[in-house]
């Protein structure tokens, strides 16, 4: 039976299944049957990674599933990736594993706050990172990701005052190559932000052959010390092209998966968050998907996004904006 009531206290389907079914056959069975598309964001446990569709970034991901026929589009990942999903491709079902695999950056901008706070800036266009809701977007001028917001940034005139959120150290980060003063909203995600600067340091003395790749999401002294700051797309890339056999790691530790896969024989250290004795750094959002949960999902057809068309459309334009530059 179909426990409903489920998705609003758990946030997805709770229903038991045969312990000695193979879940991987029997997703690669439903995909099949209902001409599903499973997408996997680089965060995603490597199981979930390893029997998506397509592995990447968000952006990159909804761009490649509104270019296929599949009539559902499965997202691994989180809230406002499968939104994102359901913005460029409203004529195709979008579901998600879990509705509480959320966001803290997107979290850190609520919507009436945000918009309050523009009032404040009557002046200024606002600029919002793709890791936001898609009611932030709908207040959005035009949307950008990490790998192309320098180039957005740019393509206004330098006096043109700009709003940038939520994320505040992309957007110092952003400041500083550019020389802009943008107004920055403050808010951050909770595994960038965590980093210990203290550890990583404590790490490159241990390995000091070890090259320091960061996200640009990471606070100001992190990026200081990093060799290379990139995308996450950007950092995978960087380990494939650079000749270096030891990298620690200053993002979400689910990229190592495919870092791996590219670089067998590479050294991958994740580096750790403040308070920490594993050396985690793995968002807890991210990791709330399984594979029973994208099983179950897939087999019920929820928990569905479902976005109202208004929010939609208005979504719609900064995102496709950003894509005409």
């Amino acid at each position: 039976m179909i426990d409903v009531n489920s998705l609003s206290e758990k946030g997805f389907l709770d229903i038991s299944i045969d312990k000695n079914i193979n879940l991987t056959d029997e997703i690669n069975k439903l995909r099949k049957e209902k001409k599903a598309i499973i997408l996997a964001h680089y965060y995603q446990k490597g199981e979930i990674q390893d029997i998506a569709d397509f592995v990447g970034d968000s952006l990159q991901l909804s761009q490649q599933a509104s270019q296929t026929d599949a009539k559902i589009i499965v997202f691994t990942g989180v809230h406002f990736m499968a939104e994102t999903a359901k913005i460029l491709s409203p004529g195709k079902k979008v579901i998600l594993p879990d509705l509480k695999a959320g966001c803290s950056l997107a979290e850190s901008a609520p919507v009436a706050q945000f918009r309050e706070f523009l009032r404040n800036y009557p002046e200024h266009i606002v600029i919002t990172y793709i890791n936001t809701s898609a009611a932030i977007k709908a207040l959005s001028d035009i949307c950008c990701t990490s790998s192309n917001a320098v180039k957005i940034v740019n393509s206004f005139p330098g006096e043109q005052k700009i709003i940038f959120a939520p994320d505040k150290n992309l957007g110092n980060y952003i400041n500083c190559l550019t020389g802009r003063n943008m107004v920055l909203w403050n808010g951050a995600c909770h595994v960038h932000e965590e980093f210990s600067l203290e550890k990583i340091l404590e790490l490159k003395a241990q390995y000091q052959e070890a090259k320091i790749i960061a996200h640009p999401e990471c606070k100001k002294p992190v990026r200081i010390v990093a060799d290379y700051i990139g995308s996450t797309a950007a950092l995978l890339n960087y380990t494939k092209q650079d000749n270096c056999s030891t990298y620690i790691i200053a993002t979400e530790s689910g990229i190592i998966h495919q870092m791996k896969k590219a670089n067998p024989d590479k050294i991958f250290i994740p580096a750790p968050p403040k308070d920490s004795t594993c050396g985690c750094s793995d968002c807890n959002y991210m990791k709330l998907n399984t594979l029973e949960k994208l099983y179950i999902c897939l087999k019920y057809e929820l928990p569905e996004i479902i976005l109202d068309e208004d929010i939609r459309k208005k979504a719609e334009v900064p995102i496709k904006r950003m894509l005409e530059l």
